[in-house]
């Protein structure tokens, strides 16, 4: 199974992006799909959690501003970002766990919010 993100890139504070990762390969056994992101020298870090049912997790500093949704084939989850901060600035990874292949990490891509 492989993920592949898309979307990202520069923006002003107070702007709008939107990401989608996709993933393909063998049959897609997973119960979310998730967004990280990780700012230079801080850790990774959850920004919202997708079940294949039931209620989207966000972290707290998103909520409110970031909205996920799952595609309807399931295999591809999108992250539509409004009211950008500077601090919002990181490289965002789609990440499932796979229950047969375990964690799996998409390529990452910068997403960078200008002050």
């Amino acid at each position: 199974v492989q993920l592949q993100a898309s979307g990202g890139g520069l923006v002003q504070a107070g702007g709008s992006l939107s990401l989608s990762c996709t993933a393909s390969g063998s049959p897609f056994h997973v119960n979310s799909m998730d967004w990280y992101r990780q700012a230079p020298g801080k850790e990774r870090e959850l920004v919202a959690i997708v079940p294949n049912r039931g209620r989207i997790k966000y972290a707290d500093s998103v909520k409110g501003r970031f909205t996920a949704s799952r595609g309807n084939a399931k295999n591809t989850v999108y992250l539509q970002m409004n009211s950008l901060k500077f601090e919002d600035t990181a490289v965002y990874y789609c990440h499932i766990d796979h229950l047969t292949f375990g964690h799996i990490w998409g390529q990452g891509t910068q997403v960078t919010v200008s002050s």
